[in-house]
């Protein structure tokens, strides 16, 4: 009965670790696309690292860790820098949900 037991946690325990690491796999990829995005929004205008952070009242190192994936922006965040760029939020995310789309086919 013990071994039962013992089984049945690991079996579960499996499960959850292999679901958060789906999870957690997704959401780097989406914080990669959106870097990348953010990175070619800059770059078209050309504008540094240091100009985008000026504009938007944020850390140059935070842009450069949004632009590597290693953050993800709050919505507050994203309207800061979709502003700053002249543009809406669901003209940036558009080609981040498409590239998201083709990853998942």
């Amino acid at each position: 009965m013990a071994v039962r037991a013992i089984l049945n946690t690991l079996v579960c325990r499996t499960f959850v670790f292999k679901a958060l690491r789906f999870f957690f796999m997704q959401s780097s990829k989406l914080d990669q696309i959106l870097g990348l995005e953010l990175q070619r929004r800059r770059t078209e205008k050309g504008w540094s690292q240091e100009y985008l952070a000026e504009v938007t009242g944020l850390h140059r190192t935070y842009i450069s860790q949004l632009e590597r994936g290693l953050k993800s922006p709050s919505v507050r965040v994203l309207n800061h820098i979709t502003n700053a760029l002249g543009m809406t939020m669901s003209e940036f995310l558009k080609p981040v949900e498409e590239s998201l789309s083709v990853d998942r086919q």
